[in-house]
């Protein structure tokens, strides 16, 4: 039996690829098999893109900080204080943003862990 851990105090943030480069992301999928998983840092301000996944269901739990998620359509305004867990099922559009004047940090999971099936949605205010 393997194990993985990941002490928070440890975490390395990493620049994206791609989108906004003010977010760090501490990826986990290559330790699971089963699902996906990240932790984001979001400094003051950012925002995700807003999106609708078709294959996963989305879990975010916020570990420092307050998000927003923006979920349906019309997008619904949901703050999510320190500590909070959000479940957004498929085929729901979402957006997670830092609206807050102090850096967020957040765990997203998704099952199934598949990739290039979401659909991009326009940004809203």
């Amino acid at each position: 039996m393997g194990h993985t851990v990941f002490r928070y105090e440890e975490l390395e943030f990493h620049p994206l690829q791609r989108g906004d480069q003010s977010r760090g992301i501490t990826p986990l999928s290559e330790t699971l098999r089963n699902m996906r998983a990240n932790i984001w840092r979001l400094p003051p301000g950012v925002r995700g893109g807003r999106h609708i996944e078709h294959a996963q269901e989305e879990m975010f739990v916020v570990l420092e900080g307050t998000a927003t998620l923006l979920v349906g359509d019309p997008p619904e305004r949901v703050e999510l204080p320190c500590g909070s867990v959000a479940i957004v099922e498929t085929d729901t559009g979402q957006q997670l943003r830092n609206e807050s004047d102090a850096e967020t940090v957040v765990l997203i999971v998704g099952a199934p862990p598949e990739q290039g099936k979401a659909e991009h949605l326009p940004d809203v205010d």
